[in-house]
């Protein structure tokens, strides 16, 4: 497992997906559609993917 960091390269929006697909050794497209279905449920999705944003460093280069 990678440490959890967005990386430069491949993010779209802010890379909270592609750094949670590369951590737990998935595929980002699973992580993007799982994201989107859960925006349809009813909770703070939204504003957990925005607090990621801001928490998660960006990948060192």
């Amino acid at each position: 497992m990678t440490a959890l960091a967005r990386p430069r390269e491949g993010r779209m929006i802010g890379g909270v997906c592609l750094a949670l697909a590369e951590r737990f050794d998935v595929p980002v497209t699973t992580v993007r559609v799982a994201f989107l279905v859960s925006c349809l449920l009813p909770g703070p999705q939204f504003l957990i993917y925005i607090a990621l944003w801001i928490l998660l460093p960006s990948e060192r280069r």
